[in-house]
Formats: structure tokens, sequence, C-alpha cells
């Protein structure tokens, strides 16, 4: 069984990295971006076949290591 696990910022708290996005990208000529926010995208391939059991074990490795839930929000998807 796959994991989707999308990681982003917290609104509010500062993204210097997609700052440097948004300047790079009007730097090349693409203008009209208002915002730039980075996150992480992470596929996990699980042996577990049951979909909430799937889903429960990668909420609590989100929780214990793969985001810092003080300032990142977290998405799982299992497919």
């Amino acid at each position: 069984m796959k994991a989707k696990v999308h990681i982003t910022l917290k609104n509010g708290v500062l993204d210097p990295q997609g700052k440097a996005v948004q300047h790079a990208l009007g730097s090349l000529g693409f203008g009209g971006v208002d915002d730039v926010r980075q996150g992480k995208y992470i596929e996990l391939d699980l042996a577990e076949t049951d979909p909430a059991k799937a889903k429960a074990s990668v909420e609590a490795m989100c929780k214990t290591l793969l985001a810092n839930t003080v300032i990142e929000n977290f998405s799982v998807e299992i497919g």
C-alpha cells in the first residue's frame, strides 16, 4: 500500500525559501506570482493492507518524525 504525505508550513510561519522562489520567478520574467509557499512531498510503500491502520501509522510517523507539527501541517493519502 502506498502513502502520500504532503507537508506544508502553517499560515503565519515565514517561508524564506518560498520568498526566494517567488523572487527568482520574477527575475526570470514570470510576473503575477503574488506568493509562493514551499513544502515537502513524501511517498511511503507500506506492508500494511488495512487502509485505516496504514493511515494511522503514517500519521504517527508524521507526528513523530516527518513533520514539525509546531510549524507544519500535514495531510496523508492512502492508496
